[in-house]
């Protein structure tokens, strides 16, 4: 069965989904690629994996790292989950590029090369926002692309992480 709850955040509210223990989910609502059927979802707001969630973004956006993270368990395809692990491996404060997770993965599976595009279609659909951080990912340039959040949300973790003097 899939849990769930809304939490409010600085950004707006997000909703969390959990099944057995561990975060499947967290979208902006109403963002791109928001799920359907959480109509099925049974609401538990006091279910311990949210109360670790939301500690960990309080701590989060008061610009702390200290909180532990939830388990987690975005569901996906393998390669979906390989771009994800990836993108858990972005320092706090950082960016990284399509092309370089696409360089990363082909390194991983002994591959000449990787679609960026097709990172870029993993990256779109992370399941977890803010935890999996898919907003530290840039165009090749350095411009800011797509975010399933909106662009102004994805502008606001940056400079939330990048500090105050980046505002």
């Amino acid at each position: 069965m899939t849990h769930t709850s809304i939490i409010d955040t600085p950004l707006g509210p997000v909703r969390a989904s959990a099944e057995q223990d561990a975060l499947t989910g967290l979208w902006f609502v109403g963002q791109k690629y928001y799920p359907s059927g959480t109509d099925a979802w049974a609401d538990a707001p006091d279910a311990p994996v949210f109360n670790t969630l939301r500690e960990w973004l309080a701590d989060y956006f008061s610009g702390g790292r200290h909180a532990p993270l939830p388990a987690l368990a975005p569901k996906g395809t393998a390669f979906q989950k390989a771009v994800w692990d990836i993108l858990l491996q972005i320092p706090y404060g950082r960016v990284t590029t399509y092309g370089e997770i696409a360089k990363q993965l082909a390194a991983a599976r002994r591959l000449p090369s990787m679609s960026a595009q097709a990172v870029g279609g993993a990256v779109g659909h992370n399941p977890i926002s803010i935890l999996i951080p898919c907003h530290r990912v840039v165009g090749a340039d350095g411009s800011l692309t797509g975010y399933a959040g909106g662009l102004e949300k994805k502008t606001a973790l940056l400079q939330l992480e990048r500090g105050p003097t980046c505002r």
